[in-house]
């Protein structure tokens, strides 16, 4: 009985061993959607270097899904902002356009474990367009 079940997990790991060594062949026909160039320049920035290519590719989808991944949550994020009923029927938008945001995307990073801080922009400050030494702080 043991001889049988070390014989299927070895056997599964034939077919996971398989299963990636496919996997890393094929990468050479992929032409990823971010350009080994730009995940090159990235690794080599980090102290990264390698030459195999197809670990860059690995990588490169790797960042791919991830970028996927959290813009679909940041997509979900501003569907359910939209959705929530406004109080004041004025600011109520009469097209149905989804619009991104900065708020949609940091709630999708969070999620990830990446805080995003975003600078308060010059026209969203309460104070835009007002001589500097008149403004309250």
């Amino acid at each position: 009985m043991n001889s049988s079940s070390s014989s299927m997990g070895g056997d599964g790991r034939h077919d996971d061993d398989a299963a990636l060594t496919e996997f890393l062949a094929s990468l050479m026909d992929y032409t990823p959607t971010i350009p080994d160039e730009l995940v090159e320049h990235y690794l080599a920035r980090s102290g990264f270097h390698c030459p195999d290519i197809r670990i860059t590719r690995l990588i490169s989808v790797a960042t791919q899904k991830f970028i996927s991944d959290v813009a679909s949550d940041a997509l979900q994020h501003c569907k359910a902002r939209q959705a929530a009923p406004v109080k004041d029927k004025s600011k109520q938008p009469k097209d149905k356009r989804l619009v991104l945001t900065m708020d949609d995307l940091s709630k999708a990073l969070q999620e990830y474990g990446v805080n995003l801080k975003h600078q308060e922009y010059f026209a969203d400050s309460p104070s835009t367009g007002m001589d500097p030494m008149s403004r309250e702080e």
